[in-house]
């Protein structure tokens, strides 16, 4: 697993221990991921990983999280929501699509 994707799991963990239901996707360390920390639940497609969600935290910087459509995405979940740990999301985009953001270091 990469270090840059550590604190991402140990986020998803503690949200975990605190009784949130988690999902964790990433398009290549799920099999580590899942090694590391066997209680969340895992899904290697992104768009099914918002399926039902209160919150989206997005909290990497793949590339493969940031082109995806926020559009599409609002249509999975129950409350379109997103924090954007990382910064990388266009905010304008997400906004637009529906979604109440926020940025981390951002307005």
């Amino acid at each position: 697993m990469d270090r840059a994707d550590e604190p991402a799991l140990a986020v998803a963990q503690a949200l975990h221990d605190l009784g949130a239901t988690v999902t964790v996707t990433d398009p290549k360390a799920l099999d580590n991921a899942r090694k590391l920390h066997p209680d969340l639940d895992y899904v290697e497609d992104p768009i099914a990983a918002v399926d039902d969600a209160d919150l989206l935290l997005h909290l990497t910087e793949w590339h493969h999280f940031t082109t995806i459509d926020p559009k599409r995405l609002a249509t999975r979940t129950t409350t379109p929501k997103v924090i954007d740990a990382r910064s990388t999301l266009n905010t304008d985009q997400w906004r637009e699509a529906g979604w109440m953001t926020r940025a981390l270091g951002r307005p």
